[in-house]
């Protein structure tokens, strides 16, 4: 469960909508955070790496591990 403060006009635009519509403003915010989310990673996650490589700070560790090798018989 999550609780959001939004400005009134995005409230009366979000009830306008929902009450329109007959869903509610639950499921056009979970809409809207589903749809747009990737893209808000993408933007902070990008300048993220950009800080730490102005900084000089070390990149984190990649989350896959290469596979093993075989050793010759």
């Amino acid at each position: 469960m999550i609780a959001i403060r939004l400005p009134k006009e995005i409230e009366l635009r979000l009830t306008t909508l929902a009450t329109s519509t007959g869903r509610t403003k639950s499921y056009y915010v979970r809409e809207a955070l589903l749809k747009h989310l990737s893209n808000i990673e993408s933007i902070y996650m990008s300048e993220q790496r950009r800080q730490n490589t102005r900084s000089g700070s070390p990149r984190p560790a990649a989350t896959k591990t290469a596979p093993k090798r075989r050793s010759p018989k």
